[in-house]
């Protein structure tokens, strides 16, 4: 990869799951290629932030996405004041100085897009949002009817049972989702992690592992294997 990103170049906010698969699928679709996916692992964990997804996994989406990937590494509970800082270091590094465009996966949380307008602005940079406002039972079912797969690895039990850990993103997961929970987890009900679909060049091969809760989370670990097929 080059040493400096060229101005006018889009970046993708990456968590490795079905929003921001869905964002990199519309992007394509609208001719839009990033040419970074920006992704906060936590320090000491070696996993993607909130979603709980080895780097290994994250390593082998960015492979088969083709496109270059920059993290940005936070402590456990980090404060927002820590986070920025990390995130400015990120920006003025030099695969992202060059970068205007960052797109988000959002889909109706005003308070987050704004907070990311807000952040962007303040370095002469802005946001984009392919899915916002879109119907999220919509996307959900536009999701998996595309051959997207994706497997839930986190769960905040506050908001839905701790059995949902680990369960495939798929039309019996919707349909036994309760009435309170959004069908694509857009309050933070559930985290997925992408290991197959359209926009992936070959099926990312894992299996399930330990179910382990901790503060309020349950996380489903997911770990590579040389196997062809999800076990």
């Amino acid at each position: 990869m080059p040493d400096d990103i060229s101005i006018g170049a889009l970046a993708l906010s990456w968590s490795g799951g079905k929003d921001s698969a869905l964002t990199l699928w519309t992007l394509r679709r609208e001719g839009r290629e990033p040419a970074v996916l920006l992704t906060t692992v936590t320090e000491g964990y070696d996993r993607i932030s909130m979603h709980g997804v080895r780097r290994a996994l994250l390593a082998s989406q960015a492979e088969r996405l083709g496109i270059q990937l920059v993290e940005i590494s936070i402590p456990p509970a980090c404060s927002n004041e820590v986070y920025e800082r990390r995130l400015e270091r990120a920006l003025a590094g030099p695969s992202l100085r060059g970068i205007q465009t960052f797109a988000f996966g959002d889909l109706f949380l005003d308070d987050i897009r704004a907070y990311r307008e807000e952040k962007l602005a303040m370095g002469g940079r802005h946001g984009l949002f392919p899915l916002w406002g879109r119907n999220t039972t919509d996307l959900a079912l536009e999701f998996i009817d595309a051959g997207f797969e994706a497997t839930l690895t986190c769960v905040d039990r506050r908001k839905l049972d701790a059995s949902f850990a680990g369960r495939p993103f798929d039309e019996r997961l919707l349909g036994d989702l309760p009435p309170s929970v959004d069908p694509c987890g857009e309050n933070g009900e559930f985290h997925t992690f992408v290991h197959a679909g359209p926009i992936l060049s070959s099926r990312i091969s894992c299996a399930r592992g330990e179910i382990v809760e901790r503060d309020g989370f349950v996380f489903c670990d997911l770990f590579p294997t040389e196997g062809s097929a999800f076990v």
